[in-house]
């Protein structure tokens, strides 16, 4: 077990911001680390450092907080090896798992149990050319995918993604808008005009605390 560690930013309770389940209390363990520099990623902080913890201090640190919905995000958790073993433990202990990752590393040895958010990174993010489209074959109907949409050409590229592999009769799909880049409206009005199949989503945390971290 001592070899079992993990870098961990910071672990915390709040709502779940995004996905299906946003308003739900979940704590967040938030995994140091990420081999990706989105511009306009919010959480440049996780991008190195954090606090070594073994998985026993990590479970520890997630019960005191009493709340069944846990979600292992980052960074990127998938660049860790134990953030598997981390996900096991807290699905054998009888919590709820979700795992936020960008879309660029495999997620072929996550537990089937573990409800995956999986990005597709769009052009304007600048990382459009990590993605791994083999993901999209792994992925259950429970799991979800997730698009950051920073204008009009991302939103387009999208789209196209969405009817390309016919994503939104087999997942639920998340379109996501940078708050400084692409008012929410103008994004509701496009997928109304197209009728696109996806859900708008908004980051209900940041319309709650703002950028406040840890929340």
């Amino acid at each position: 077990m001592n070899s079992e560690f993990l870098d961990i930013s910071e672990i915390f309770l709040s709502l779940q911001g995004e996905s299906s389940l946003a308003g739900v209390p979940c704590v967040f363990v938030r995994l140091a680390g990420c081999d990706l520099r989105c511009y306009w990623c919010d959480t440049s902080y996780a991008f190195s450092g954090g606090t070594r913890m073994n998985l026993e201090e990590i479970l520890q640190e997630v019960a005191k907080y009493q709340v069944r919905l846990v979600e292992i995000t980052g960074g990127e958790p998938l660049l860790q090896g134990n953030s598997l073993k981390l996900m096991d433990r807290l699905l054998d202990s009888g919590y709820r798992v979700m795992l936020e990752t960008g879309g660029h590393k495999s997620i072929a040895e996550v537990d089937r149990r573990v409800k995956i958010i999986c990005d597709i990174k769009c052009p304007g993010s600048g990382m459009a050319g990590k993605n791994l489209w083999e993901n999209l074959s792994l992925l259950k109907p429970d799991d979800e995918i997730k698009f950051v949409l920073a204008g009009r050409d991302d939103y387009n590229w999208a789209v196209d993604i969405v009817r390309k592999y016919n994503l939104g009769s087999s997942h639920t799909v998340l379109f996501s808008p940078v708050e400084e880049h692409l008012p929410v409206r103008d994004l509701a009005e496009w997928i109304l005009r197209d009728r696109v199949p996806v859900r708008l989503q908004v980051q209900l945390h940041r319309v709650i605390w703002g950028g406040e971290r840890g929340r």
